[in-house]
């Protein structure tokens, strides 16, 4: 049984309890309360979480939104003695609530699972006084693992919950990694296909090596020519064709999202976030409810939107730092107020972060925005308009917990090499931008606080750009034997990840215009 309060507000589900449990005849009911997901861009556009998850994009062409972010209900002590899949399942009901127990715990079950290649998911490694928090154990050596490891079961049971018939289309675009985690994720899964838009010329070698050579007869990859903001318009135009909708819903598909504009995407997130404070707690390293700072690289603004959200839920965050690389579109609006994707592109060799259109940065304006999805809608017209927009003082004020700052290319080489010949430890080109902003925010603070640094992909992800920055002797070696090189210099085993593709064939050629995209998804659905 189900009722709603005025405005639609709130929603009460009925559960009877056991009867077996209860001393009398009488039935005893409980009522449970959920609350909504609301869409940056109109007010009235409100759904359940399971709906957001299914949809990804909003109609309206916002993101969705809890209406209101649930405190954690653990303390510390409970959660430092939970497995990483406890913590998930203690962070994930609260926010995704209208998934039962069984259903969300049978979600994170399988995918945290022996996918990943050391049993605590998500290490902590001690280096140079900061805490790396390795995000690269899953099956393509990324972040995006950890969440695209369980979206495909959250859509499945979201389509399930929802009696939906039709066949789920996940259309995404990628700067490197989503696309090879959300393929690697959504292979061979019933009832999905699952396309994938890259930049021809804006990923690794090793990442366009992964995404090519991907096995699946649901799964298509095709390289644009163009850049990823590119790739992520052109998917976004698609999702807004009414047209297009209507003809595949008369064939039996709809589109979802695999990338972060879907909350069961970002919701994921927060939890490794929450683990490894739970995990520093657990060795000694903080006391409970110690503040420490978090560093994230990023592009897309989602993988830090998630520590801030963690924040929110009381985890005890005193600095979110926010590194970009040199295309630095965060660092000036966090220094500035102003957000503009005016200027030139940077190919730099931290790909998955070269991105000038940050799609969860919205999250974060509606929020300081008042909660006001009209405010919000306006700055974000303004930015498809003339491409920026400014933040007034008091939406800036609300920014006091960030710190932005970013790192160049040689920074960033530097880093790599400093940090391998004073610990030992080898970290990828975007964990050194993270570690670069954290080494010059240290130097203008001095805040010596506890500091987690996400550390969002294995160093075999860009085996060329790490070794070159260690020593440049190895840049006339092929990709494969800097593999080798850098196993024996890390001391660190060859993934599995890695090894799969030394001689997998490519199954993925395709090629396209920027205009051809649509084109391209009516092809493969033969609509």
């Amino acid at each position: 049984m189900q009722s709603e309060g005025c405005n639609g507000l709130l929603r009460v589900v009925y559960s009877r309890e056991d009867e077996s449990h209860l001393k009398s005849k009488e039935k005893e009911w409980v009522a449970i309360m959920e609350w909504m997901y609301r869409s940056t861009r109109n007010a009235a556009n409100r759904v359940t979480a399971s709906q957001a998850i299914l949809q990804g994009l909003a109609e309206d062409g916002g993101l969705y939104v809890p209406e209101q972010i649930p405190a954690l209900d653990k303390s510390f002590e409970e959660l430092s003695k939970m497995s990483y899949q406890e913590v998930a399942y203690e962070v994930m009901k609260l926010m995704l609530d209208d998934f039962t127990e069984e259903e969300l715990k049978n979600c994170i079950n399988k995918a945290y699972d022996s996918k990943f290649d050391t049993k605590v998911i998500a290490p902590l490694v001690k280096a140079d006084g900061a805490y790396y928090l390795e995000l690269f154990h899953g099956s393509t050596i990324a972040f995006k693992d950890m969440a695209l490891s369980i979206l495909p079961h959250l859509l499945i049971t979201s389509a399930k919950k929802n009696n939906v018939k039709n066949e789920i289309v996940i259309l995404t675009a990628t700067s490197g990694d989503t696309g090879k985690a959300a393929l690697a994720g959504f292979a061979d899964v019933k009832g999905t296909k699952i396309i994938v838009f890259y930049p021809k010329h804006g990923v690794s070698p090793i990442q366009e090596k992964q995404m090519v050579t991907q096995k699946g007869d649901n799964t298509y990859v095709i390289g644009i020519n163009g850049n990823f903001d590119d790739a992520q318009t052109g998917v976004k135009k698609i999702f807004g064709d009414k047209e297009l909708e209507k003809v595949m819903n008369e064939a039996g598909y709809q589109f979802s999202s695999a990338n972060s504009i879907n909350i069961g995407r970002l919701v994921p997130q927060i939890v490794y976030y929450v683990y490894a404070y739970a995990r520093l707690l657990a060795d000694g390293e903080v006391k409970a409810g110690e503040a420490i700072n978090v560093v994230v690289p990023t592009g897309n603004f989602g993988n830090i939107l998630a520590a801030f959200y963690a924040k929110n839920m009381g985890l005890p965050i005193h600095k979110l730092i926010c590194a970009s690389n040199e295309n630095k579109v965060l660092y000036d609006f966090f220094t500035t107020g102003i957000y503009d994707r005016n200027r030139e592109f940077v190919l730099t060799t931290s790909p998955s972060m070269d991105i000038l259109i940050s799609s969860n940065l919205e999250r974060l304006i509606y929020r300081i925005a008042g909660n006001s999805a009209e405010k919000n809608a306006s700055l974000m017209q303004s930015l498809k308009e003339s491409g920026k927009y400014e933040i007034t003082d008091d939406m800036k004020a609300q920014l006091s917990d960030f710190y932005g700052n970013y790192a160049t290319e040689a920074e960033d080489a530097a880093m790599i090499k400093k940090l391998y010949e004073d610990t030992g430890y080898v970290i990828d080109t975007h964990t050194a931008v993270a570690a670069s902003v954290y080494e010059k925010y240290q130097k203008e603070t001095g805040d010596t606080t506890k500091t987690v640094i996400a550390s969002t992909a294995s160093p075999y992800k860009f085996t060329r750009s790490v070794m070159d920055a260690i020593d440049n002797k190895y840049d006339v070696m092929s990709d494969f034997e800097l593999v080798d090189e850098l196993s024996k210099l890390s001391k660190v085993k060859v993934p599995q990840a890695i090894e799969d593709i030394r001689t997998a064939p490519v199954l993925h050629d395709t090629i396209c215009d920027v205009d051809k995209m649509c084109d391209n998804v009516k092809r493969i659905l033969h609509i």
